[in-house]
């Protein structure tokens, strides 16, 4: 008797632990931020891009407000990433004052919400600190065979030397999730210093791209410039009459 009820008891136990585990297997996760938009100094006339992701289940939906409304101006455009995780806040063309605010990118799903803020400071021509970055070289249109090497050319100064990072299709580039076929040419002292080189080219390289240059001062964006991969040529052959 005494071990039968032990048995019922122990089976009641492992039960109650059975559903504990369904229920935290299947409970909504709160969002956490995997990139926070970073503060940025632009030029009247220029372009300035803000990046948010965040994760949590289901996955969160963002939405980007500007002084606590949410954005909406024909001069304010939000690209998504593929996988949902997040998006993208493009001001093109950058007007002063009226563009120069806190911008929020506000993350919510069923389990909760964050908030993430950054401030964006628009100058004319006239203001720019010396060093402010200045593109010496941007990308130019570039038609290359598929499985074939395309390099975006990119060359920029200012002090402190800038930092090149690239969008395609007004995303950022992201050269650690293709094993190495897509990476940024780091070499100093060099013309590509900067460079996008593109390996193996496929179809859906296809796009828009544009470098970015980033220092202290302030940021400035390339005029974007359009890269086409196309089929291999077929060799036909002739036969003599």
């Amino acid at each position: 008797m005494r071990a039968s009820k032990y048995f019922m008891m122990h089976s009641a136990y492992r039960g109650l632990l059975l559903l504990s585990f369904l229920f935290l297997a299947n409970a909504d996760t709160t969002p956490r931020f995997t990139r926070t938009p970073e503060d940025q100094t632009g030029v009247q006339g220029g372009v300035a891009s803000f990046v948010c992701q965040a994760a949590g289940d289901p996955q969160p939906k963002i939405v980007w407000n500007k002084k606590g409304k949410k954005v909406s101006n024909q001069r304010f455009e939000v690209i998504e990433f593929d996988d949902g995780s997040g998006s993208v806040l493009r001001i093109q063309p950058l007007r002063t004052p009226r563009d120069e605010a806190i911008y929020e990118c506000h993350a919510s799903n069923s389990a909760g919400e964050i908030t993430a803020s950054t401030r964006l400071s628009v100058l004319r021509e006239d203001q720019l600190p010396l060093g402010f970055p200045t593109i010496d070289m941007g990308p130019q249109l570039k038609v290359v065979e598929r499985s074939r090497t395309a390099t975006m050319l990119c060359a920029a100064s200012g002090n402190p030397d800038p930092e090149i990072t690239w969008f395609k299709d007004f995303l950022p580039v992201n050269t650690s999730s293709n094993n190495g076929r897509i990476k940024q040419l780091r070499s100093g002292g060099t013309p590509i210093r900067g460079a996008l080189q593109i390996e193996m080219s496929e179809e859906s390289d296809q796009g828009k791209y544009e470098c970015v240059a980033t220092n202290s001062d302030g940021t400035r964006y390339s005029t974007p410039a359009n890269l086409y991969v196309r089929g291999k040529r077929s060799m036909k052959t002739y036969c003599p009459l």
